[in-house]
């Protein structure tokens, strides 16, 4: 247990860990010292000054060691100058004045010196209404300048650093939270300072600009509107928008995020997703998010709008007596096909009424994994002595957060054997790096027979997957191709890989374009349960339209087998359905009952029935923690929603 220390901060008490800064300190008691540049997820650099504040420390002889003691107390040295208290380990005795009549003029010197270049923008600026300076400026600040307006910087507005962020020059105050997060945290230092003084700013050095798959991450964390994202750009005031909690669909990691949705004009007077922001869960994904969740496409194009049968429009009811009627007749010679990106509500009821019909419950999978128990578990918060195993896959691409996650591993000392047949951006902060995977197994062996701690993070066929079964981790962790593919596995899904094998079947189809497409070009016949009007889904026999995650409730399962939920943020398009009101219906007409009420009574009887989510419920995937919440100065939002639950050991696989 680490050593605690105790100190006093504007009269009051407080017990922190050895090492902790002062101004986290601080916030232990509720207050809060105004900060620029301190990051809690960045090691402190002390540049903007902000944060300064008067320091004491006890007196004590140099001679004997003992304390100078003054009227019965032990005597408080007060250092002559205001110190930053981003840069300040607490220490025992320590006494701390931050709203002192010194400590106040300083802050507030240094919060006129930030607006002595500023642009009086605030009204045109995108992050009006989440800046930090400006939420300072009217807490702090003087009501009148002393500087001109003609006085002030102005240089070109909004240079492209990327594809995806623009940088207004003049707005920056050069804190370089951005420069220090790609470089000290994400171990791609892709921004930098030029020039010096007053003539400094922000540049890009990498070709192409900006080449980073975290790049939004810098939007959130600036304090001031100099850095945006291309596509949100004057798209919306903060307070014009209603957040709703969600999960990313785009990868198995499980980010846990918020969809900010405003009624558009161009959109023809719909609720649509304006932007997707990160929701803290540490967890899970911390405070960041990758540019594949966050710039995802929630545009809505070319959706399924009605039911259909054999191209032609009809009503539900008709719809649903059709796909009941067909799938009967094919009894078990029907399959009921599905991907990871459907809910585990959704996967449910098809897995219990493809058993119902005595046929097969298949998930498309180009990754193997489906006959092993994954291990539930996080590496997370691995550092000395841990080994962690990334094999068969390139997580930069694939899970970038699981592979921020390994990376910060590594800073705190982690042994990372990376074993890829190609090279992949891992490999720079790997200790061990090889090309052939069984070799990447051997070297795992001897890794792991000293770990304190083991990780495997995997993607390949069976094969692989059992051999890195039988090194025992304590978490196994698959890298799937899509959001809820453990899901799947957990309810007792059968992989399929190769399509071909649907030739002469009746399938009842759901999941995304590229299923629908193999399962058309190989089944008989195919009732396709999709969001998206593609060739593919207007050839299908029959058309059922689903909701999309922004449209519904549901939840997720991770790669790492926490269960999490996500909550309808927009109306649903046209007459589409969640699909597990689909599957119910067409059981009912089967003659099977389906719970089809509500998401959560299905997820109730999902977890009475599938042994590794007994005990879970939605009540108890909204447990949140208050130790969690961070206040940073950013755009992150907290989380108040739930941070979902980890899976018990069991498992169906």
């Amino acid at each position: 247990m680490s050593k605690e220390v105790k100190l006093t901060i504007d009269g009051k008490e407080v017990t922190v860990p050895a090492g902790s800064l002062v101004v986290d300190a601080a916030k232990k008691v509720g207050i809060d010292i105004p900060i620029f540049c301190y990051h809690p997820k960045m090691e402190p650099a002390g540049m903007c000054r902000q944060c300064l504040v008067e320091i004491g420390r006890p007196a004590f002889d140099r001679a004997t060691g003992e304390p100078v003691m003054e009227e019965g107390k032990q005597k408080i040295n007060w250092g002559w100058k205001l110190e930053t208290s981003c840069t300040n380990p607490v220490s025992e005795g320590m006494v701390v004045l931050t709203q002192s009549e010194k400590a106040k003029k300083g802050q507030n010197d240094i919060l006129e010196f930030q607006l002595t270049s500023h642009p009086l923008d605030c009204p045109v600026c995108d992050k009006g209404g989440e800046c930090l300076l400006q939420d300072m400026t009217l807490a702090h600040g003087s009501s009148e300048s002393r500087y001109r307006f003609d006085e002030k910087r102005h240089a070109q507005k909004h240079v492209a650093l990327g594809e995806s962020i623009w940088l207004d020059r003049e707005r920056c105050i050069a804190c370089g939270r951005c420069v220090r997060f790609q470089s000290d945290l994400v171990g791609e230092a892709v921004l930098d300072f030029d020039m010096r003084g007053a003539k400094s700013e922000i540049v890009t050095t990498s070709e192409p600009g900006f080449d980073s798959v975290f790049s939004g991450n810098t939007t959130d964390i600036c304090p001031v509107g100099a850095l945006t994202t291309a596509n949100f750009r004057f798209g919306a005031r903060p307070w014009e928008m209603e957040a709703t909690a969600s999960i990313c669909g785009e990868c198995p990691v499980g980010c846990n995020t918020m969809l900010d949705t405003r009624r558009d004009a161009k959109s023809g007077g719909k609720v649509i997703v304006k932007r997707v922001m990160p929701r803290q869960n540490e967890a899970v994904n911390e405070t960041w998010i990758c540019d594949k969740g966050r710039f995802a496409d929630f545009s809505n194009a070319d959706r399924v709008l009605e039911p259909a049968i054999d191209g032609k429009a009809v009503e539900w009811t008709e719809a649903i007596g059709a796909a009941a009627e067909k799938l009967g007749a094919a009894k078990g010679d029907a399959v009921f096909l599905a991907d990871g990106s459907l809910s585990n509500e959704d996967l449910y009821t098809m897995k219990v009424l493809a058993d119902a019909a005595g046929a097969k419950a298949m998930l498309y999978s180009q990754v193997g994994g489906g006959a092993l128990t994954t291990k539930s578990g996080s590496y997370g918060g691995s550092g000395a002595g841990d080994v962690i195993l990334v094999i068969g896959g390139d997580l930069y691409k694939e899970a970038p957060i699981f592979w921020l996650r390994a990376k910060q591993a590594v800073d705190r000392g982690a042994t990372l054997i990376v074993a890829t047949e190609a090279e992949t951006r891992l490999d720079a902060f790997a200790t061990t790096v090889v090309r052939d995977l069984a070799q990447g197994l051997e070297a795992a062996k001897k890794a792991f027979a000293k770990a304190e701690n083991t990780a495997v993070l995997y993607s390949g066929d069976d094969a692989l997957a059992q051999s890195c079964a039988d090194l025992n981790p304590k978490s196994l962790i698959g890298v799937w191709a899509d959001a809820n593919t453990q899901g799947a596995w957990e309810m007792g899904y059968e992989a399929i890989a190769d399509l071909s094998a649907l030739k002469g079947k009746t399938v009842y189809v759901a999941g995304g374009d590229l299923l629908v497409a193999g399962a058309v070009e190989a089944a008989d016949f195919v009732v396709a349960q999709t969001a998206s009007m593609t060739e593919a889904s207007q050839k299908a026999g029959m058309t059922l339209p689903s909701q999309t995650v922004s449209e519904r409730d549901g939840t997720f399962t991770s790669g790492e087998r926490r269960v999490q939920r996500f909550f309808a943020a927009v109306q649903p398009m046209g007459e589409a359905l969640p699909g597990f009101i689909i599957t119910a219906q067409i059981a009912e007409k089967m003659g099977v009952t389906l719970e089809g009420v509500s998401a959560e009574v299905v997820f109730a009887d999902l977890a009475e029935k599938v042994a590794g989510f007994a005990g879970l419920s939605y009540e108890s995937l909204a447990v949140v923690d208050a130790e969690e919440r961070l206040s940073i100065g950013g755009t992150c939002y907290e989380n108040e929603q739930g941070l979902g639950a980890q899976l018990s050991a069991v498992s169906t696989n």
